[in-house]
């Protein structure tokens, strides 16, 4: 799957779990997904998705008050998960170490990205999510 310039409806949670399921495969080992939307926009979903992929059994749930959730995976393997919402800047993600997840080499994915900007890798892969209906979203994916 090519990763640039993704346009993308989902109907579903089936249908975000395929797209996570999609992105997951192609991208490398140790990839940083920024998930940008509006609360209920969809953001934990996609990582319950992407965790799937992985292989990760485990429930997973928004880390919104534990700021980050921690998740094994087969083969050795972490998926990161960081909800940034709590947060007002750069500096105070510095304070509980996100640079260190950021370059961990494990996969991360980043709700409420904007917090940070100047901290995400410059491969971060970016996707958009936006309300489109009751239960409709529009993804966009930017590499």
């Amino acid at each position: 799957m090519n990763m640039e310039n993704i346009d993308f409806i989902s109907r579903s949670e089936a249908d975000t779990f395929a797209l996570a399921e999609s992105l997951c495969h192609a991208m490398p080992h140790g990839g940083v997904i920024a998930l940008f939307g509006d609360l209920g926009a969809g953001k934990t979903v996609f990582a319950r998705g992407f965790a799937k992929a992985l292989g990760i059994t485990e429930p997973v749930s928004s880390p919104t008050y534990t700021i980050i959730q921690e998740y094994p995976a087969p083969g050795g393997k972490y998926l990161y998960h960081l909800d940034l919402y709590r947060i007002s800047d750069e500096r105070a993600g510095l304070a509980f170490g996100v640079d260190e997840y950021l370059e961990s080499g494990e996969y991360v994915l980043v709700e409420w990205p904007e917090r940070i900007a100047k901290l995400l890798p410059e491969n971060t892969l970016k996707l958009q999510i936006t309300h489109t209906g009751e239960n409709e979203r529009h993804w966009t994916v930017m590499k």
